[in-house]
């Protein structure tokens, strides 16, 4: 009988540690929440052709591109954002051009924000996540996420 108590008591304090460590976690979790500003810096995009700075203004998120592996074109001049839908547009270069615009962050995501993709002139619905404090996330789909394209970007700095 001794020995079923004793073994009784070894499973309710096993039982116990377990809870607590449970406990322990899901309050480390809770507590290493994404600060909204984690976002900004500089970014290499999925292709390494390009780096993007992230940075806020009021409460909002945009990116702009602040290097290009080729920033010019074969006849030695600055490339341009030729594939702009809006004519007058197209004389833009794509230094300094922003693409992200317009993300706001709610609950770990960056989300309500477009993505301009200067390649083929489309604007698509974004969000970003940081997969880690190196790691970005930026899905940009038409209509429904399920429809769209995650590119994975590294932080430079």
């Amino acid at each position: 009988m001794r020995f079923l108590r004793s073994a009784s008591n070894q499973l309710l304090n096993m039982k116990k540690i377990v809870l607590f460590i449970s406990l322990c976690c899901l309050t480390g979790f809770a507590s290493a929440k994404t600060n909204p500003d984690d976002i900004i810096g500089v970014w290499l995009s999925a292709n390494g052709q390009a780096h993007l700075q992230i940075y806020k203004e009021a409460d909002k998120y945009f990116g702009k591109l602040i290097w290009l592996k080729e920033p010019n074109n074969p006849k030695g001049t600055p490339k341009l954002d030729a594939n702009n839908p809006d004519e007058q547009l197209r004389t833009k270069p794509l230094l300094g051009l922003v693409i992200l615009r317009n993300f706001t962050y709610d609950d770990g995501e960056w989300s309500g924000g477009r993505v301009y993709d200067p390649q083929n002139g489309k604007d698509y619905k974004s969000y970003m996540k940081l997969k880690d404090p190196k790691t970005l996330n930026l899905r940009g789909y038409i209509g429904f996420s399920l429809l769209g394209r995650t590119e994975v970007w590294t932080r430079v700095k």
